[in-house]
């Protein structure tokens, strides 16, 4: 297996081909003036819209049940609450980041025909983004031979989860030199950062921090490159330093930048039920989003339990606001508030150097007044939410996650994926868990993949380990 370092100084971006596995799309995005370009402007707003549609559909679906933000009540099979994953569940996540990679590929493609190194950022961070993703959902699956289906290849091969974060790491290190000093582009043609190259760059750095942090307990040199970006070379990569630096695609109400979620009937929006354990820390800490998260039930914010057992329910309490549909901010796709608590972890953990408070002060504030609300007074001296460096290792662990899980609210997996990291937070486990109890380690491959790709799906069974929910990727391996 190579390592980190041998991927990243071979620089696994040179091997990349990029092409489009649909003729439609390119001859629709070709520019009328005669060019035979497409243009990476026309290319890249719907891709991103889509991509962040699709996360959030999944956000509410998938992480907000496994992971106690809401409960969709009932005793049918298939109910995610109680770790019930139908092999089906895993069709649209698949298909959907696959077929978005193809635009972003011919986003990079034909940025690289007119020479405009900001576009060829923006498409590499993307890429890093959709493929970390696509790994940590499902572990092993193609990488090097994925969207390659012009050249012949219809039956990729799986790259291995470690080999994968290589190339990754690989990308958003080309990523960050080509923004250096990049000009920004048309603000119409980047729903997220309105054209800004350094604020692209700032997100591709933090997200590389994300992801090194991911596996640095299975990869050393993510250790060492988490202290190289944040204590030796920090103005070599620069990364978000406010919430106006946060990568949000903020729906505007106006077409094409609505909500997916306008559409949803209001019955059908207030049927999952906010669960308790999500809604009663907001409570505790007199936290002020819970106004924006939560509906009132006689004249209290009040949840369910997740994971009650077959047959008795609870009464139905709180709900999602309505305004919830179209909030703007459910577009995230990383904030600053994030970050912080990833350096928190980094800090505790003795890979930086700053006091690790600092940073988890930061978070926990950033992660409200993201919100446009104002922090309560003292809030960082409320008992459970205060730092006191006589906490032990754990429950250092716990106070950061616990305010990144809130951070996260709406951000595609990401609050599964931290839990699948760290076992933190601590949510509670109900008596009609399914899977043993255990929280599902990732989602199965599409059952359609067996067949149309037979051969290489039966290589990666065969390494990774059986094909279903309780299978653990590489970064959670013991």
């Amino acid at each position: 297996m190579k390592t980190l370092k041998i991927y990243i100084t071979s620089l696994l971006i040179s091997s990349f081909v990029f092409s489009s596995c649909t003729k439609d799309f390119k001859e629709i995005n070709t520019n009328p003036n005669g060019s035979s370009q497409a243009l990476p402007q026309a290319i890249l707003p719907p891709a991103l819209t889509s991509l962040v549609s699709a996360n959030m559909s999944r956000s509410q679906r998938i992480t907000n049940e496994l992971m106690q933000v809401t409960v969709n009540m009932g005793d049918t099979e298939g109910k995610i609450f109680r770790y019930e994953i139908r092999t089906s569940e895993a069709d649209f996540l698949w298909n959907a980041w696959y077929v978005q990679l193809t635009n972003i590929n011919d986003v990079y493609k034909f940025a690289d025909e007119i020479d405009n190194n900001t576009y060829k950022g923006i498409a590499l961070i993307c890429r890093a983004w959709i493929f970390s993703l696509i790994t940590d959902t499902y572990g092993d699956a193609p990488y090097t031979q994925a969207n390659r289906g012009k050249e012949g290849i219809i039956a990729p091969v799986f790259d291995t989860q470690q080999a994968i974060y290589s190339g990754l790491f690989a990308e958003l290190e080309q990523a960050n030199t080509l923004l250096k000093g990049a000009t920004n582009v048309l603000s119409s043609s980047d729903p997220v950062f309105k054209g800004d190259a350094l604020k692209w760059r700032k997100f591709g750095n933090s997200l590389y921090l994300r992801l090194l942090l991911r596996v640095s307990a299975k990869e050393p040199l993510a250790i060492s490159k988490i202290t190289e970006i944040v204590d030796i070379k920090p103005a070599d990569y620069p990364v978000m330093t406010s919430n106006d630096d946060a990568a949000v695609l903020r729906w505007t109400g106006t077409a094409p930048y609505v909500s997916p979620f306008a559409t949803i009937r209001d019955g059908d929006w207030y049927g999952p039920k906010i669960a308790s354990f999500f809604v009663d820390n907001l409570n505790e800490w007199s936290d002020p989003r819970v106004q924006k998260w939560a509906t009132l039930y006689q004249g209290d914010y009040a949840g369910i339990p997740s994971g009650y057992a077959p047959g008795q329910a609870p009464e139905a309490k709180s709900s999602f606001p309505l305004s919830l549909k179209i909030e703007p901010l459910l577009g995230n796709i990383m904030n600053y508030g994030e970050l912080q608590l990833i350096l928190a972890e980094a800090a505790l953990k003795g890979y930086i150097s700053t006091s690790p408070k600092i940073y988890y002060d930061r978070g926990a504030t950033n992660g409200i007044t993201l919100w446009g609300l104002t922090v309560p007074n003292n809030y960082l001296t409320f008992d459970k939410v205060k730092w006191d460096d006589t906490y032990s290792f754990n429950q250092k662990m716990e106070l950061i996650h616990l305010q990144k899980y809130y951070a996260m609210f709406f951000t595609d997996l990401q609050q599964w994926f931290e839990y699948r990291r760290t076992g933190h937070p601590n949510i509670p486990k109900g008596a009609g868990l399914a899977n043993g109890g255990l929280m599902p380690a990732r989602l199965n491959y599409p059952v359609y993949i067996q067949s149309s790709n037979s051969i290489n799906y039966k290589a990666a069974v065969a390494i990774q380990g059986p094909d279903n929910i309780t299978t653990q990727v590489w970064w959670q391996k013991p």
